[in-house]
C-alpha cells in the first residue's frame, strides 16, 4: 500500500507542477486578470472537472502562484545575503547585494514579478497564507539593519515627532529591537526598492536610465545611507 500511496503522492506532485507551469505560462500571454482553470485545463488535456481536484478555484490557483514566486525572491535575497555574508562583507554591502539579487530576480522573472507587485487582480484578495513569503525579502533587510545595530551601530536617520507613535506600533509588529527611527526608514527603503525594480521592469526607466545596473547599485546604496547603514 506504501507503494501504491507514494506512487500516488508522486504523480499529484507533477500534476500539480504542470498546472502551476501552464498557468505561468497563461500569466506571460495574457495576465493574471484573464486566468482561467478551464483555459489550463485545455492545454492540458484534462477535464476542468479533474483540474478541480488540485485547485478548486482560480483564487487558489492564484495564490500558489504568488507564493511560490514569494518564495522564489526570497529564497535568492536570502542566499545573496548568506553567500555576503560568508564572504566578510559588511552590513551596507550585504544590503546592496540582497538588493540586487531582488532586481536580478524581478528581470530574470518578469510575469512572476508584475503578479506579486503589479495591479492588483481584479476580484482576487490575497489570503494570510502570502504573508509569511511576502515577508521574506524585508526580514532579511531587517536581519542586514539589526546585526549592524547590535553590532558596530546605526546612523540614525531623523523621525518627524508626528510619526513617532506610528513607527513605535510598526517597531512592535515586525523589527522589535529596532529604534522606531530605523523602523519607519526600512519600511520607506522597502517601499523604495519595490519602486525601483518596478520603474525598470515596466518600462519607466527608457530614454531616462542607461546605465541601469550601476544606477541600481547606486540607489541601493543610497537606501542603506537612509536606514544608517555606515559606509565601508
Amino acid at each position: 500500500m506504501s507503494t501504491v500511496r507514494g506512487a500516488r503522492e508522486r504523480a499529484r506532485i507533477e500534476v500539480t507542477a504542470a498546472i502551476k507551469d501552464e498557468a505561468r505560462r497563461r500569466l506571460a500571454a495574457e495576465g493574471a486578470a484573464k486566468l482561467s482553470l478551464r483555459a489550463v485545463a485545455r492545454e492540458l488535456g484534462m477535464v476542468s472537472s479533474a483540474l478541480y481536484r488540485y485547485f478548486p478555484s482560480r483564487d487558489e490557483l492564484l495564490t500558489a502562484l504568488i507564493i511560490d514566486a514569494y518564495d522564489s525572491l526570497g529564497a535568492a535575497a536570502e542566499n545573496a545575503e548568506a553567500t555576503a555574508l560568508a564572504a566578510g562583507a559588511p552590513p551596507r554591502a550585504r544590503w546592496i547585494a540582497v538588493c540586487e539579487a531582488v532586481r536580478a530576480w524581478a528581470l530574470a522573472h518578469p510575469h512572476e514579478y508584475a503578479l506579486i507587485y503589479g495591479s492588483p487582480v481584479p476580484g482576487y484578495t490575497a489570503p494570510l497564507d502570502t504573508v509569511g513569503p511576502a515577508s521574506r525579502v524585508a526580514n532579511v533587510l531587517i536581519g542586514i539593519v539589526r546585526a549592524a545595530y547590535e553590532g558596530s551601530g546605526l546612523a540614525l536617520p531623523p523621525l518627524p515627532a508626528a510619526l513617532r507613535t506610528e513607527a513605535l506600533r510598526m517597531t512592535a509588529d515586525f523589527a522589535e529591537g529596532l529604534p522606531p527611527e530605523v523602523t519607519a526608514a526600512l519600511v520607506a527603503a522597502c517601499a523604495q526598492l519595490v519602486g525601483l525594480v518596478s520603474f525598470e521592469l515596466f518600462g519607466q526607466f527608457n530614454r531616462v536610465v542607461e546605465e541601469r545596473e550601476a544606477f541600481f547599485a547606486h540607489a541601493a546604496g543610497q537606501l542603506a545611507h537612509g536606514v544608517g547603514l555606515p559606509a565601508a
